[in-house]
Formats: structure tokens, C-alpha cells, sequence
């Protein structure tokens, strides 16, 4: 619940402020016997109760009183794109807190809860301070609209269940690993097998067990890299890719225990959820093939007779200028020409070289025109920071950057890239990106 809050908060920060219209009338809320004041909407059919440890899914928006107006500052349905809050519920942090609440609720039933705005932030969302735009002893009005939940044991069966049916429908006759994916190999690979240190490029489509896809790393210009015996999406798909050739092609099956366990990730993947993937080794380089390739990648400096090279380059100068310019941007550039500019603060672990991390982001041209998102697809974008798996304006910047951050990072050729023409993407252009840094592990 506090890594989920962690997000809505990094939201909730950045957000500006709507008229809210439901009633916040202190005699209208009748109060518990720890001092939770709450006011029911709608009652379920069902009776059963949430407990510790169980997995809610529920709607939820919260508002305050700021400067006498009825103030939203969060709201599911929108910030989520109509996808529910899901969190394991764990113990109160204080007498009257908002898990207590939820606890009295059923399946289908909705309440407003009302909640202690210094309490809130700073024992239940563990902040150094309130923030400033929300009064002392302010009220936090939660309307809580609570879908379902899922006993962990109930939820593990029903895994398995799911896992054992995909294997009948699809006709699996390949025995699990010892660990108890499976590696269901489509296509022989001829080349040299994986080892420690080389530089794998792949393509790969990620699916839940229920054929939904949530990732393909097809749509993208260039394969995925993954640096063998480097941490890659989960400890399953590890496992199946050190024993993968180059050219060969298989599925892996990875159940919840070798994927993403009993935290799911995000809306996107639930707790307890086996994953498909689908995965092409493209190619296996040595180290130093790598850096010979990498080296080879680097644009090179247009001879004086590419009249066309020339001018691209000059107009990139002056287009860029222009862009800081109208868009009023004083910030000075890094010394590799990096222009970062700070939208929010992040609050949580800072990125790192090495580490796995997170992102939401939208690419656009100086003029404007969006080349890719990953908020379009609701689905974030994960590499290993540092390492070349991304253009250096992006290992750079996301570097700067902690978890709950927002930033636009703007890209010169240089650090892009460069002379190569990338399609919608023009030799020579400079690139803008609006990142959020959602996690780094």
C-alpha cells in the first residue's frame, strides 16, 4: 500500500487543483468507536469483510479544503486511466486511520471517510512534512468505492488453476525447470550459447496467462540489450535466457514465484500472476564485439563535401535555439548538452547506474509532434540504467532523477541519435522528453 500511496502522492503533488462536489458537512458523518468519522453511500450484496493481508481493488478519490474551495487531489478513474488501486492491506497506523475503513467495507459498498490531514501524511505516507498548500489539522475527505479482494491463498490457487489450464489448452508436454518455468522452444538456434558478461540483443513480447499482451519490445526501433548475468525483468526469464543460442526463439512460462511474486507490478501485472513471454535472441556479442559495435553506432562527423549532413546539423542548432526561446528555458545544459528540467521532485530512491529503473515518458520533435509514449499504452518502460540498453541523454538524465520524479529532458543529437534516421525521427534532431521516474531496483 505505501509503495502504491508513494505514486499517488508524486500525483497527488503535481496536480492542479478541481472543484470537488460531494457533501463535507461535519453533521452529516457519523463517527467509530477509535474516532473515525465516515459516511456510508452504497451498500453490496455480499458481507464478507477484507482482513490484514488480504488484496483490496478499489476506486478511490481523496480531496481537501483549500482556501475555503472543495479541493481534488487525487482521483483513480483519471489518473489511472480507470484502473483500480490494488494494495495488500496492512496493519493501522494509527486508531481511526483509513485501512480501518476500508476494513468495514464489503464488496460493492462505497463511503466517505475523513481522515486527519497530519496523520495522513505524515504516519500513513511516511512524508518528512505535510505539503504546504494543505492547511494545519486540515480534513482529507476519502470516497472509497471497494470492487473486491482476494485472500493470498485463494489468489495462489487460483495461479495454478490458471497455469494448469493454459497447459492443457496449449498442449504442453515439456516438464518444468526445478525452479518451475517452462522453456518451450520454436524455433533451433545455430549460434553461440550465452555467457557471463556478453551483450544480448532481443526481441520480446510479454502476455499475462490469459493472452493479454502488455509489452513488445517489436514496436520499438531496436532490439532490447541485456547484459548477461545482469538482472533482467524477473529471476524466470534469467533463467530461460542463459540457456537460449542465438537465432533460437522460445516461450517461457514463468509463474508467479519466479516472476513477480506476491507484489504484482503496479495495475499493470496483479499479485500472483504467471507471465508468457515470447523471446528471439537476435544476437550474442562479446564484450569486445560489443564495444567495437557501439563505437562503429557513433555518428561520425559529416564530410565537408555532405552539403545535406552540414545543414541538417546547423538547422538542429538553430531549431533548438528557437525551442528555448519560445518555451521561455533558462536552464543551462549539461556539459554533454543535456537540458534538465525539474517538473517534481521525487522523494523516493535516487536512480543509479546499475540499477533497474522504471519510467512513464512521452517523445516528441521540437515541433511538437509525439513520436512514442509509453502513458498512450499504459505501459512503463523498464532498463537497466547505465549500461547502453538507451540513448546516453536518457542514462544521464533518468540519473538525475528520483523515484516519484517528474522531468523533461531535452535530447540534442549528440546524446540521441545522431546521423542515424530512425524513420519519424530525422538525422540530426534534437528530442524532448517528459519522463516520470516510477521505480528504481
Amino acid at each position: 500500500m505505501r509503495k502504491h500511496l508513494n505514486i499517488i502522492i508524486s500525483l497527488l503533488l503535481g496536480l492542479f487543483m478541481l472543484n470537488h462536489g460531494y457533501s463535507q458537512k461535519a453533521g452529516d458523518f457519523k463517527v467509530t468507536a477509535n474516532g473515525l468519522r465516515y459516511k456510508l453511500y452504497k451498500i453490496g450484496k455480499d458481507t464478507a469483510k477484507p482482513g490484514l493481508g488480504d488484496w483490496v481493488s478499489l476506486q478511490m478519490r481523496y480531496s481537501t479544503i483549500i482556501k475555503g474551495k472543495d479541493t481534488l487531489l487525487f482521483d483513480s478513474k483519471t489518473q489511472l486511466k480507470g484502473a483500480p488501486v490494488r494494495f495488500q492491506l496492512p496493519p493501522s497506523d494509527f486508531r481511526g486511520d483509513l485501512y480501518e475503513g476500508i476494513r468495514t467495507l464489503s464488496a460493492g459498498d462505497s463511503a466517505l471517510f475523513v481522515i486527519n490531514a497530519d496523520s495522513l501524511f505524515l504516519r500513513t505516507f511516511r512524508m518528512e512534512k505535510r505539503p504546504a498548500v494543505i492547511d494545519n489539522n486540515a480534513d482529507i475527505f476519502f470516497f472509497v468505492h471497494l470492487l473486491s479482494f482476494d485472500n493470498p491463498e485463494a489468489l495462489i490457487n487460483g495461479e495454478l488453476t490458471a497455469l494448469q489450464k493454459f497447459i492443457a489448452d496449449n498442449k504442453i508436454s515439456e516438464t518444468p525447470t526445478a525452479s518451475g518455468i517452462y522453456i518451450i522452444n520454436t524455433q533451433k538456434g545455430d549460434g553461440i550459447r550465452m555467457d557471463t558478461g556478453c551483450i544480448v540483443k532481443l526481441q520480446m513480447k510479454v502476455s499475462l496467462i490469459d493472452g493479454k499482451q502488455i509489452f513488445s519490445s517489436y514496436d520499438r526501433p531496436e532490439p532490447l540489450k541485456y547484459t548477461c548475468g545482469n538482472k533482467f525483468d524477473t529471476p524466470g526469464l534469467e533463467e530461460a535466457l542463459v540457456k537460449m543460442k542465438k537465432g533460437e526463439k522460445s516461450r517461457v512460462i514463468v509463474p508467479s514465484k519466479m516472476g513477480f511474486g506476491d507484489k504484482g507490478r503496479g495495475v499493470i501485472i496483479p499479485p500472483y500472476t504467471t507471465i508468457v513471454y515470447d523471446v528471439e535472441i537476435v544476437d550474442i556479442l562479446s564484450k569486445a564485439e560489443s564495444d567495437a559495435e557501439r563505437a562503429a553506432a557513433k555518428p561520425q562527423e559529416p564530410k565537408m563535401n555532405d552539403q545535406k549532413s552540414e545543414t541538417a546539423k546547423n538547422d538542429e542548432a538553430m531549431l533548438l535555439e528557437n525551442y528555448l526561446k519560445d518555451n521561455k528555458i533558462t536552464v543551462k545544459p549539461n556539459a554533454s548538452g543535456l537540458y534538465y528540467i525539474e517538473k517534481t521532485a521525487g522523494t523516493g530512491a535516487q536512480a543509479v547506474a546499475g540499477k533497474k529503473v522504471k519510467v512513464h515518458y512521452t517523445g516528441t520533435l521540437l515541433n511538437g509532434k509525439k513520436f512514442d509514449s509509453s502513458v498512450d499504452r499504459n505501459e512503463p518502460f523498464e532498463f537497466d540504467l547505465g549500461v547502453g540498453q538507451v540513448i546516453k541523454g536518457w542514462d544521464e538524465g533518468i540519473a538525475m532523477m528520483k523515484v516519484g520524479g517528474k522531468a523533461t529532458l531535452i535530447i540534442p543529437s549528440s546524446i540521441a541519435y545522431g546521423s542515424r534516421d530512425m524513420g519519424v525521427i530525422a538525422p540530426f534532431s534534437t528530442l524532448v522528453f517528459d519522463v516520470e521516474l516510477i521505480e528504481v531496483k
